[in-house]
């Protein structure tokens, strides 16, 4: 379907003494598999090297901790959640989702492999285990009588290689009638709308309903009811129990049927989808070289992946990026994988007034526009790159 060819791993932030040393570099290609129905990437990479350490920090985020916040308030009223429920949440973070159990007296565990990020949830009062999540340790949880109500796994299903032994891990630790509530980007909006650079090594699967069904049935899941949501440029919520625990919603029957109606069961509904891709890199790097040569300078905003990836992609660098401007400061002073770009305070953009920012973070956009409201209103613009560029 796509080959971008060999990629630096998206979220490796560069450090000054790494800029002196050379950069290693993975294939990435994605391919469909007609079996499983599975899109996927062709070359995983050891987890262990891209998750021990992390520099995504879910809580930078104002949109991201608002989204969680309302899951889990819909959650305690649809199921009656209280002090003697077990919410886990699979791939934690830095607990932006469970301290909204917490400030309800609701008990959480948190499960995250990064160490980094582990520290600092703990200490901001979530329990969590720097692990990573398998059938190992949920037969650990089951030996210790922690079983779950509640199973979050918000963008955490596409980044697990051994995916059958993530799930059977689910299966493991979810009571009788406990459900699991997973989050995962969906193939269709990605493909429709363009969203290539949300492909990189840490996701190793992009789902559809029809191949989540077939993933859950051999560990005896049931996908009982499904929506979509915006976040992150589109994805699923997907409720799942223990297979007959639960009427299926009628939300599963009508995706799978829009699904099999646009051909999505097929290879040729995303064949042309590199073609596409290779169109935006040229309208976009069209746009960039133009306003560069009428003499405007150019920063851009977000130290995210999804900007590694489509920077690296369309070989965007530093002769047309002046900086990148980004709000964490876990990213600050460090610099772009591959292009390496150096990564500002976001407040710079308004000290430096570039004549256009290009939104590397497009998925936050109505959140940074609002941020840069003073910068909008001196005068600068954004870049929103996908589906097709376009000047705000």
């Amino acid at each position: 379907m796509l080959d971008l060819g060999l990629m630096p791993l998206a979220n490796r932030l560069l450090t000054a003494e790494d800029l002196d040393r050379p950069e290693p570099l993975y294939p990435l290609a994605m391919a469909f598999c007609p079996r499983c129905l599975l899109v996927q990437i062709t070359d995983t990479v050891r987890p262990e090297e891209l998750f021990r350490q992390y520099a995504y920090f879910s809580s930078v985020s104002d949109a991201m901790v608002e989204h969680a916040r309302e899951i889990v308030d819909g959650l305690i009223d649809r199921l009656e959640l209280g002090s003697r429920n077990l919410v886990v949440e699979l791939a934690s973070n830095d607990g932006y989702l469970l301290q909204h159990y917490v400030a309800r007296g609701i008990p959480v565990l948190g499960i995250d492999p990064a160490r980094n990020i582990a520290e600092v949830a703990t200490a901001r009062g979530i329990p969590t285990r720097a692990e990573f999540f398998g059938v190992p340790v949920a037969r650990e949880m089951r030996a210790a009588a922690e079983l779950a109500d509640v199973v979050h796994a918000n963008n955490v299903l596409a980044h697990v290689p051994d995916i059958h032994d993530f799930i059977e891990g689910i299966a493991t630790i979810l009571k009788p009638t406990g459900v699991a509530v997973i989050e995962t980007p969906y193939v269709r909006d990605l493909v429709e709308r363009l969203a290539f650079d949300t492909i990189y090594h840490e996701h190793v699967f992009y789902y559809s309903v029809a191949a989540l069904i077939r993933l859950f049935e051999p560990h005896q899941l049931e996908l009982v009811d499904v929506e979509r949501t915006p976040i992150h440029g589109g994805s699923l919520r997907l409720f799942v129990m223990r297979a007959g625990a639960a009427q299926p919603a009628p939300s599963v029957a009508e995706l799978l049927d829009q699904e099999s109606a646009l051909g999505m069961t097929e290879i040729g509904w995303f064949q042309d989808f590199g073609s596409r891709v290779q169109r935006l890199g040229e309208d976009l790097r069209g746009l960039l070289v133009t306003l560069k040569a009428e003499g405007g300078s150019i920063a851009a905003y977000g130290a995210a992946a999804k900007g590694a990836i489509l920077l690296n992609a369309f070989r965007i660098g530093t002769e047309t990026i002046d900086f990148v401007a980004d709000r964490s400061p876990h990213k600050v002073g460090q610099f772009m994988p591959g292009v390496r770009i150096p990564i500002r305070p976001a407040h710079e953009l308004l000290a430096a007034m570039p004549d256009v920012c290009l939104l590397l973070a497009w998925n936050f956009a109505d959140e940074i526009l609002g941020q840069q409201s003073e910068y909008r209103r001196r005068g600068g613009r954004f870049i929103l790159p996908v589906p097709e560029p376009r000047v705000v």
